[in-house]
């Protein structure tokens, strides 16, 4: 599947200037980045071929201005939503990843009329206790997001200046490892919701998708082989195969072949 390039754009939400990577064609699928800030992974590339994909840098993520007014991320959900509305986007699909997946739960949850369907990749809505994001070198990091960091691409020196103001920002929003009132709101949540975790993931364990069975009535998990939390980076092509079938078959979603890429 050819990727599509992306291109750069701003809208205005809140009183906030929000950049956002633009690419293809199709129904519109929604990326709400991870803690560690913005990017466009070589699945969600993949993505572009059959959708119209907008990747956010949400407010005080990346190169953005520092934001000190958003709370928590229900009130983040809410400014997002406003930015997709300014967009002139009816309705959408959702792709949440890691802190972003719970952003997306609570914009689902918020406008459930909106939400055509969602995917989590390695959400960190509901995490173990005293889960933390990563941190450390670009070798650090690696090792966390990877289970094969020597086969990836090295990571980029982070900017002191952008770390330090992301990782104040994502652990001040992060919220509690159990949301209590999230998770009474996911039960009531009918959307049609693709849960994927890595089965090497040591950040968000596999085991936790247990959680989102529970609370979410119209869920399907389903475990990627041999990659860890950056599933989206590291097995791009199984990222792409399940989360394109799901989006055009919701719930009708079966993985019904013995041998896959993503059950090798």
């Amino acid at each position: 599947m050819p990727a599509t390039k992306f291109t750069e754009h701003f809208v205005e939400a809140d009183g906030f200037l929000i950049r956002y990577l633009e690419a293809g064609d199709g129904t519109p699928l929604i990326h709400l980045h991870g803690a560690g800030g913005p990017g466009v992974s070589r699945g969600i590339e993949l993505l572009s071929a059959r959708h119209r994909v907008i990747a956010f840098e949400m407010p005080g993520f990346g190169s953005s201005a520092e934001n000190t007014r958003t709370a928590n991320t229900e009130d983040l959900a809410t400014t997002m939503a406003n930015a997709i509305a300014a967009l002139g986007i009816a309705r959408y699909n959702l792709l949440g990843t890691s802190f972003g997946a719970k952003v997306a739960l609570w914009l689902a949850v918020q406008h459930p009329d909106r939400v055509i369907g969602m995917v989590l990749e390695s959400p960190a809505a509901i995490r173990p206790a005293g889960a933390v994001p990563p941190s450390g070198t670009s070798d650090q990091i690696a090792r966390a997001l990877y289970a094969h960091p020597d086969r990836m691409p090295a990571l980029p020196t982070p900017d002191p200046g952008i770390a330090s103001k992301t990782r104040t920002l994502a652990m001040r929003l992060r919220g509690p490892d159990r949301d209590a009132a999230l998770e009474g709101r996911m039960r009531d949540l009918v959307t049609p919701t693709l849960v994927l975790f890595g089965t090497l993931d040591s950040l968000m364990p596999p085991e936790m998708g247990r959680h989102y069975k529970e609370h979410l009535p119209n869920c399907h998990l389903v475990f990627v082989y041999d990659t860890a939390h950056a599933i989206s980076s590291e097995r791009p092509e199984a990222f792409a195969e399940v989360t394109l079938d799901f989006l055009e078959r919701h719930e009708a979603f079966v993985i019904n072949r013995a041998a896959t890429v993503i059950h090798p």
